[in-house]
């Protein structure tokens, strides 16, 4: 919950420092959490799919607890966190935006004025635009971009945002006319929605009008509960201590203009296992296995001060959870990382030989953070990762960028099936990470994927209240209940063309045999497998083989 405090307008500083500048990320949050169903609800496709304001609050969230004593040292703090929690295409383009901003200010004042303030917002519009392969305009880049144009050039902050913030507006308004898939839905771009949230909320604290006093990250877990028992007098430490820890590099201690932190980090890595290793500026952030925590400790202090420290001893279990994911499992030479929602399909992956199931999907998209936990469980030399929706794809480039300890190989799965069909063909016996991420991707593009759910509106394909039949982006059938559609659907697929139909019902849905007799009958050279998914959102995914 944030709790916002509304202030009298008074006379604004024309330098921003540390505090003012977490005063406005915390206001842009607020006035991003205000809308986020709002813009939750932009979505193109006429079903309950939406999640970009999600996405976006719980990536700007995650930043919210930054600390330091200079603009460069919170921007690069918030950064950092922000690229952690980051979830979704928007919410990595976000952490990117903020990362080119804490970029730009590393090395500079303690407080920047609107000169170094526009340089910084270029560069995260330069930074936004790296984050996507294939930039598309009509989006969150676009709004973003024309409206720090259209503030270059300003005499001071407020007026930076008195400006900014309207030509983002009007780019937001234009967005139909760029986006042809955004015309026919009769919607704004939802990402670019996001961000003039965000930076109307930042222009009100910065000018004064309100400010967040304090705030907590959406969905912050509770405390777990650790049972004591489970280490008793007589336990041996079998699998040590997972040790955590953020180190403010101190001048008296070195010299951090000339300081390579490959030397702290090759040690590390010499003397633990696990090892997630970043520096931002003066910050270093370690996280490392190992047997002797107050070894790593003592050694990492000869270079500076602990800002945190955590220490949990791996064999300990929470009540409820058991703490599988702190027990590492023995290191080999390749793993698979898998992305899957619902018990059933995630259940289906592990059994297919997935080391990790990430629970994720549509409406629910893992952030970075828990892509590297992931990585760090199954501790392999070379590990492939499966997402399971095109949206899951940047988290999953970005974790993979971010790990250091794998050779991390993601593989381009924008659906369920692909990553269902591409398990399917792992095989790791060439013992050739090249050979297998090659087929395991060919495998990918041969699968074709449908997916029905209901829709939430009237669309020139389908009504609202009726259940529509898509793959990617088109909407192919249609029909007054979710067994209809997904006929319809199989049809407009040629589903008896192929050997295999494969069909998971979701958590408002389940197997049924006359379903499975009607399509064995109408597809009499395909066999037809239905089973128990549990997925959200989707009715029936539909896969073809």
């Amino acid at each position: 919950m944030c709790v916002l405090h509304v202030c009298e307008p008074g006379p604004m500083s024309e330098s921003l420092d540390a505090k003012r500048y977490m005063s406005m990320l915390r206001g842009g949050a607020e006035a991003l959490n205000a809308r986020r169903q709002q813009i939750n609800d932009l979505n193109v496709f006429p079903i309950p799919d939406g999640d970009t304001g999600d996405n976006m609050y719980m990536t700007l969230a995650a930043g919210l607890d930054a600390a330091g004593d200079t603009l460069p040292e919170v921007a690069a703090a918030a950064s950092r966190g922000m690229l952690m929690g980051a979830r979704g295409n928007s919410g990595v383009i976000l952490s990117r935006i903020f990362a080119g901003i804490a970029k730009s200010l590393q090395g500079g004042p303690a407080a920047a004025d609107v000169r170094l303030f526009d340089k910084a917002m270029q560069e995260g519009v330069s930074e936004s635009y790296k984050a996507v392969s294939e930039p598309v305009e009509g989006t969150i880049l676009t709004v973003l971009r024309e409206g720090v144009k259209a503030a270059a050039g300003s005499s001071g902050l407020e007026e930076y945002f008195d400006l900014l913030v309207p030509a983002m507006d009007l780019a937001l308004a234009r967005t139909p006319e760029q986006l042809p898939v955004l015309k026919q839905a009769g919607v704004v771009d939802s990402g670019g929605a996001g961000l003039l949230a965000i930076f109307e909320g930042m222009r009100d604290a910065l000018e004064g009008r309100a400010f967040l006093e304090e705030s907590v990250p959406a969905q912050a877990p509770a405390a777990p509960k650790l049972d004591l028992d489970s280490f008793t007098e007589d336990s041996v430490l079998e699998f040590g201590y997972c040790t955590e820890f953020l180190l403010r590099l101190q001048r008296s201690k070195v010299d951090l203009e000339t300081f390579d932190e490959r030397v702290l980090s090759d040690w590390l890595a010499a003397h633990g296992e696990s090892l997630v290793f970043f520096r931002d500026g003066s910050i270093i952030k370690t996280h490392v296995h190992t047997h002797t925590p107050g070894e790593i400790l003592n050694h990492c202090q000869q270079y500076g001060e602990f800002l945190t420290v955590k220490i949990e001893n791996m064999t300990l279990q929470h009540h409820e959870n058991h703490m599988e994911h702190l027990v590492p499992k023995p290191h080999k030479a390749f793993g698979v990382v898998a992305v899957a929602s619902g018990e059933g399909l995630m259940q289906t992956f592990r059994e297919m030989g997935a080391d990790e199931v990430i629970e994720g999907g549509q409406t629910m998209n893992p952030s970075v953070q828990r892509f590297l936990e992931a990585f760090d469980r199954v501790a392999a030399d070379t590990i492939f990762v499966l997402p399971d929706n095109a949206n899951i794809l940047l988290a999953a480039q970005q974790a993979a960028g971010a790990c250091q300890t794998s050779d991390i190989r993601v593989i381009p799965c924008k659906t369920l099936g692909e990553g269902y069909y591409a398990l399917a063909n792992l095989d790791l016996s060439s013992g050739d990470a090249d050979a297998i991420a090659q087929t395991l991707t060919a495998a990918a593009g041969e699968v074709v994927t449908g997916m029905v759910s209901r829709a939430i509106r009237t669309t020139e394909e389908v009504r609202k209240g009726d259940w529509a039949g898509f793959s990617g982006k088109r909407i192919l059938a249609s029909g007054p209940d979710p067994e209809q559609a997904l006929t319809a659907l199989a049809d407009a697929l040629d589903a008896g063309s192929h050997d295999v139909a494969l069909i998971f019902a979701g958590e408002g849905a389940g197997p049924s045999a006359d379903l499975s007799a009607a399509l064995s009958a109408r597809y009499p050279r395909t066999e037809v497998i239905l089973q128990q998914g549990g997925q959200p959102v989707y009715d029936y995914i539909l896969v073809l083989f």
